[in-house]
């Protein structure tokens, strides 16, 4: 990871994510958020995604 233990904003990952210019709600990036902690739970690594309450989300190398 280029930038460990950095907390992105929902906006943030959304721009990134889906571009500046597409309509997406906010609610999203949770859905993914969920689905991903999902698929990474099999491999016991869902704590690598981290909720920072208030803020956004923080993608952690440790776990």
């Amino acid at each position: 990871m280029t930038h460990p233990e950095r907390v992105y904003s929902r906006e943030q990952l959304l721009n990134h994510v889906w571009g500046t210019n597409v309509y997406v709600e906010d609610r999203t990036v949770d859905v993914h958020i969920r689905r991903l902690r999902k698929a990474l739970e099999h491999s016991g690594h869902d704590r690598m995604v981290q909720t920072v309450r208030g803020t956004g989300y923080r993608f952690s190398a440790r776990f």
